[in-house]
């Protein structure tokens, strides 16, 4: 069973960047598309990136193309969501997801996989 662990979250201010980090473990990660998720209180859960499981394809929500880049290291079984230009409404739990043999695009009910989440917060 795969496991996905988050972290890098916190508060910054606006304008600021964090990169977040999403590990896994007890798969093989190099077989698994994955994604990053986000949830804001009173929001749904919103897609926000996500990378093909072989080829390297990224896929982005409008809200964050230009500003996040997502990216793997499958030496490290790691997956990275480098942050830049943050906005208030970036404030959510950010979730770490993977799909076995993947694209990595937008649609929650493809992925099998979910991390704990962890809490960004951007003040204005």
């Amino acid at each position: 069973q795969l496991q996905l662990v988050e972290s890098g979250g916190g508060l910054v201010q606006a304008g600021g960047s964090l990169r977040l980090s999403c590990v896994a473990s007890g798969g093989t990660f190099g077989s698994y598309a994955m994604a990053w998720f986000r949830h804001a209180p009173g929001k749904e859960r919103e897609f926000v990136a996500g990378i093909r499981w072989y080829g390297g394809d990224t896929y982005y929500a409008d809200s964050v193309k230009g500003r996040f880049t997502i990216s793997r290291d499958n030496a490290k079984n790691t997956v990275y969501l480098q942050m830049n230009s943050l906005k208030p409404e970036d404030t959510a739990v950010y979730y770490c997801a993977a799909e076995s043999f993947g694209l990595g695009s937008e649609g929650a009910r493809k992925y099998a996989h979910w991390g704990q989440g962890t809490q960004v917060t951007v003040s204005s």
